[in-house]
């Protein structure tokens, strides 16, 4: 263990035990390439290296110590068109399900309910559920290309739905059921699905949420539904009558039948994954079955040291691209832990509490859990048993040095692996490695196989922050858009800097891992000053007196609008707080991020995703309607947001 004065500004909290890389998912993967007559180096970075120096080969032999079965025939690992036309694997078939399914045995699913109710599935019997789901879609005429959507939460059943239209090659899209009518029509409209899986109810915050009115007009916008699938086990809430043929999941699933796999091609679409939809449609991301197999197989078993038999839990909803990452530890022989509800209900320290009594060995959450637990006060390690933890994954925005600290001071000697990637590539792009150490408020280093960058505005590389950009070609960037002509996704990645992918975050590098700065499309830009917002966010979320704040800069004709809103802590005076972050940015930072104006708001607006809606904000102050900046359906609190328009609106009238 690394001494608290060791830990101060950037330097290291933890170092592995060199005797234990060996048995690290890196280790393995290094000692495989050996077999091969491949000499990488003598450690991550030269491994990295070799990685993005030789793609084809990486991949190639990746794939291979992941154990994934390729059909059809054998040909270049990929083509050498330009991005985003690169193709993966071209005239090679696997199936998705497949990997995950066969092979396996054990307890695959551990589902925990609110009430703390729990089942074990077995990967047997998840193999027989996921046989007879697929003939029963099959019976109904489901068939390749295909879309079965499903509105669920966190449980069993959405595994089994993901599985077993994969399994015949349907495209699979999931809803969590909290979303609103809109948000979830807005979604699955674009889709034209062909079978819904829906819950009529589902548990939130010790309540049993009913949602057959807003079932009852989903179903009314989506004319092309042949067959709904009700999963009503979950809740006291019955099913409703629709006008297409409908049946109980129990009836869906009572038919024992030979599980199959169809095999598709590498880039057949797998599922969609959606966008947040703060800024327009949301986009519909499609992944193909090669390039999501290969790319969790890899943030699995190199990033997060996931193992046979290890139990996996990441706080997530199905809404959440994680929840794949949950779901796919399956291929790795893991057991998944399904956590149903809020899984911070009754308090936060429910999520330690699972982790104990489940015997969790990577566990996944939010930075700003982590923050919350720090100002909490928590210490996880004494009130619980986290002997089997061996790794904690942090994602969703960056950790502050406080929350490193915090973890290593109160949850134990573990490793702590910070990491940023997106749903666009259901993957990361830097992240974690067991064999390295890890320094206080920094990502240890880029992912294997991602040629990820810092540029400047005018496309030259920096060490310093620039724009998150990969250079070369990622199995799992997206197929498509759905619906898209190709235009919108040239546009989301690629219209910046042409052939290069632009991810829109800020990244730095330094001689101690990796920093992120925040969304470069929420920029402060004030008087040519470009102020990244996780630097503010920093300063001013570490302190007591703050629950949470979010920063904007909004262009108002020839003036610039920098407001900070603030939620502070229960029971804090806001004039003490509007104290505290003020002199918290003079001495951390400068004058030049003070803020326009101090704004105190009963709380911080996020996505059902929990990302801050800085963007919509923005739009807000600029005069932008309500309506035209977020579908209030995929808002965490819709009342809330429109607290702020409601002060954008007040804001205008008084401007001269």
């Amino acid at each position: 263990m690394i001494t608290d004065a060791q830990a101060a500004d950037g330097e290291v909290i933890w170092q592995p035990e060199p005797e234990d890389a060996a048995q690290t998912g890196v280790g393995r993967f290094a000692a495989f390439l050996g077999g091969q007559g491949i000499d990488p180096g003598t450690g991550y970075d030269e491994l990295w290296a070799w990685s993005v120096a030789e793609p084809e080969r990486f991949w190639e032999l990746f794939a291979r110590f992941a154990g994934v079965e390729f059909g059809g025939t054998e040909g270049p690992v990929c083509t050498t068109d330009a991005m985003p036309h690169t193709r993966w694997f071209p005239g090679r078939t696997l199936n998705f399900a497949r990997h995950l399914l066969q092979g396996h045995e054990g307890i695959a699913l551990i589902g925990i309910a609110e009430d703390g109710t729990r089942e074990e599935v077995t990967f047997e019997a998840l193999r027989h559920q996921v046989a007879s789901l697929a003939a029963h879609l099959r019976a109904r005429g489901v068939g390749h290309g295909d879309r079965v959507v499903a509105i669920l939460p966190n449980v069993a059943e959405a595994v089994v739905g993901l599985l077993a239209a994969a399994s015949i090659g349907a495209v699979w899209s999931v809803c969590a059921p909290e979303f609103g009518p809109g948000a979830i029509v807005s979604r699955f409209a674009q889709l034209d699905p062909k079978v819904v899986i829906a819950a009529p109810g589902y548990m939130l915050g010790g309540k049993d949420r009913d949602r057959r009115t807003e079932l009852e007009e989903i179903f009314a916008q989506l004319p092309t539904v042949e067959h709904v699938i009700w999963v009503g086990r979950h809740t006291s809430i019955p099913s409703i009558p629709i006008t297409a043929p409908a049946v109980d999941w129990a009836q869906a699933v009572a038919e024992p039948a030979e599980l199959h796999f169809d095999d598709v091609e590498f880039s057949h679409p797998l599922w969609v994954l959606f966008s947040s939809g703060t800024t327009g449609i949301p986009k519909g991301i499609v992944h193909g079955h090669g390039g999501a197999l290969l790319e969790e197989m890899k943030m699995l078993l190199i990033h997060s040291d996931l193992r046979q038999g290890d139990r996996y839990l990441n706080v997530a909803s199905t809404s959440w691209v994680l929840w794949n990452a949950v779901v796919s530890a399956l291929g790795v022989g893991a057991t998944a832990v399904l956590v149903d509800g809020n899984p911070t209900f009754p308090s936060i320290d429910r999520v330690w509490q699972i982790a104990a009594a489940e015997r969790v060995a990577v566990l996944g959450v939010g930075a700003g859990f982590v923050h919350s637990c720090a100002k909490a006060a928590m210490v996880p390690m004494r009130d619980h048993d986290l002997g089997d933890l061996k790794s904690l994954q942090v994602t969703g925005s960056p950790l502050s040095a406080d929350g490193y600290r915090w973890v290593y001071g109160n949850v134990g000697d573990i490793w702590l692996a910070s990491m940023s990637g997106g749903t666009d590539i259901a993957s990361i792009f830097v992240g974690g490695s067991p064999t390295l150490p890890v320094h206080v408020g920094h990502i240890q280093a880029p992912a294997l196989g991602v040629r990820v960058e810092s540029w400047d505005e005018a496309g030259n590389p920096t060490r310093g922050k620039g724009e998150l950009v990969v250079t070369k070609p990622m199995p799992s960037m997206p197929l498509s858009f759905w619906g898209d002509d190709g235009s919108r996704y040239h546009e989301s990645y690629f219209s910046m800097y042409p052939g290069v992918w632009r991810h829109g975050d800020f990244i730095e590098f330094t001689h101690r891992g990796i920093l992120i700065h925040g969304r470069s499309d929420s920029t402060l830009n004030r008087n040519g000053l470009r102020l990244g917002s996780a630097d503010i966010y920093a300063v001013v979320e570490s302190l007591p007196e703050v629950a949470e704040a979010l920063v904007v800069g909004a262009e108002l004709g020839t003036d610039y609008y920098m407001p900070l809103f603030v939620h502070v802590a229960e029971g804090v005076n806001p004039e003490a707080a509007r104290e505290a972050i003020t002199r918290a940015i003079r001495e951390n930072l400068s004058v030049r991020y003070l803020p326009d104006e101090i704004v105190f708001m009963r709380g911080i607006p996020h996505t059902r995703t929990g990302k801050k809606l800085e963007v919509p904000v923005k739009r807000l102050l600029q005069g932008a309607q309500l309506d035209t900046v977020a579908d209030l359906g995929s808002v965490d609190d819709p009342q809330l947001l429109e607290a702020y328009a409601d002060f954008a609106l007040g804001r205008q009238s008084v401007s001269p």
